[in-house]
C-alpha cells in the first residue's frame, strides 16, 4: 500500500491515481454534483486527470491532502481533502464532495469521521472548518447533524461562473468531536502523512 491510507466500515481513503480518471469524470460531469463548487462540471476526461497530476506537488507543500473516497470495491464515489492546513494554530477546512447516487446514504458522515480521526488523530489538529454555500441546505444540514457548528457568514467568498458566492463557515473542535458518534466509528490509519502535514 503506498501512500496514506484510511480505512472505514464501508468506505476508504487514500491519494487518487491516473487510474481513477474515469471514474471522477463520471461523477463530477453531472452539474447538480458541481453546482456549488468554484469549479465545474467537468467537461473532458482530461480534468480529473490533470487534477490527479496536480496533487504530489500540493501534498508535498502542504497546500492541501486530497482524497479518492471509495468503496469496497475500490472505485471512487467521491473526494475529501484537507486544505488551509495551520500548523502552527493547529487547524485545516475539510471539504467532501460525492456522486449523486451516493446522497442521503450516510457515506458523507463517513468519510467526514475518516478525515476527523486523521486530522485529530496523526495530524494533531484541534479545529476543522467547513464552508458550505449559502444556498446549499442539503451540505448546511448534513455538517450539523454529524456535529459541525454554524459560525458565521463569508460574504461574496469566491466566485463560480464569474458569479460570487457567499458561503457560511461552520466548525467542530477536538474536544466536540471525541464526544460524537463520529469518533467512535471502527477504523485504521496506514502509512503517514506528507512531512509538511507532521
Amino acid at each position: 500500500m503506498q501512500g496514506l491510507h484510511i480505512q472505514g466500515p464501508t468506505l476508504a481513503l487514500r491519494y487518487p491515481a491516473l487510474r481513477d480518471a474515469p471514474s471522477l469524470f463520471a461523477l463530477a460531469s453531472d452539474a447538480r454534483v458541481t453546482r456549488y463548487f468554484s469549479w465545474g462540471p467537468y467537461q473532458d476526461e482530461q480534468e480529473p486527470r490533470a487534477w490527479v497530476r496536480s496533487l504530489p506537488p500540493r501534498r508535498a507543500r502542504g497546500t492541501a491532502l486530497e482524497f479518492v473516497v471509495v468503496d469496497g470495491s475500490d472505485t471512487p464515489i467521491g473526494v475529501t481533502l484537507l486544505n488551509e492546513y495551520s500548523a502552527r494554530d493547529r487547524r485545516a477546512m475539510i471539504g467532501t464532495w460525492l456522486g449523486r447516487a451516493h446522497w442521503g446514504t450516510g457515506a458523507n458522515a463517513e468519510t467526514k469521521a475518516l478525515v476527523a480521526a486523521l486530522g485529530f488523530g496523526p495530524l494533531g489538529l484541534r479545529r476543522l472548518g467547513a464552508y458550505a454555500d449559502a444556498r446549499n441546505v442539503r451540505s448546511q444540514r448534513a455538517l450539523e447533524r454529524i456535529g459541525f457548528t454554524h459560525e458565521g457568514t463569508l460574504r461574496d467568498q469566491h466566485r463560480h461562473g464569474g458569479r460570487p458566492r457567499t458561503v457560511l463557515v461552520y466548525s467542530l473542535l477536538y474536544r466536540e468531536w471525541r464526544a460524537l458518534p463520529l469518533a467512535k466509528l471502527p477504523l485504521e490509519i496506514r502509512g503517514l502523512a506528507p512531512r509538511a502535514f507532521r
